[in-house]
């Protein structure tokens, strides 16, 4: 069996200020700290002589293209995004963007804020708009009904609070 594996299905191309920050700034750890010093880790290492055998210099060589590749993977993602830097005028309306309040007919709540996938992560509530949550939610007005399967059955939610962030004029400069 090959290495060779598909290419993922490009996400959508949307992403928030504060996601694009978070970008850039692994970037910049990656580019100006870590890589640094793994490949200084590498030099010291192939100054000790057999390099077939040194686990250091063979680790270091393979965190330094993890590293590079990352990189690489992150500036060419930056370059394709779109941040999305302002807020809608509707503001009862679901967007990218917004936080959305649920409450589910047993009384719990739930608050998810709707992202572009670069930047979801499930245990701080941020969904990825390409999910089959948030596509339930896009669109979707304050009071409404909105049916979500879960496991195997469906769950009815209300949309109780729709928030948007403001922008601070920090966020707004470009990428």
């Amino acid at each position: 069996m090959g290495r060779w594996r598909p290419p993922r299905p490009r996400g959508s191309r949307y992403i928030t200020p504060e996601g694009a920050r978070r970008m850039r700034a692994e970037v910049k750890q990656l580019w100006e700290v870590e890589r640094p010093r793994v490949t200084q880790a590498v030099s010291d290492a192939a100054k000790l002589g057999d390099r077939s055998e040194n686990a250091d210099y063979i680790y270091g060589k393979k965190r330094l293209r993890e590293i590079d590749s990352r990189v690489r993977f992150l500036t060419k993602r930056l370059e394709e995004v779109t941040v999305v830097d302002r807020i809608p005028d509707d503001r009862e309306k679901i967007f990218f963007g917004a936080w959305v309040t649920l409450e589910d007919e047993d009384g719990r709540i739930v608050k998810y804020r709707i992202v572009g996938p670069d930047e979801f992560n499930v245990k701080e509530g941020l969904i990825s708009m390409d999910s089959p949550v948030a596509r339930a939610l896009l669109g979707k007005r304050l009071d409404d009904e909105v049916e979500i399967q879960q496991m195997e059955k469906w769950v009815t939610y209300y949309i109780s609070e729709i928030e948007y962030a403001e922008i601070s004029d920090e966020e707004q400069k470009p990428v």
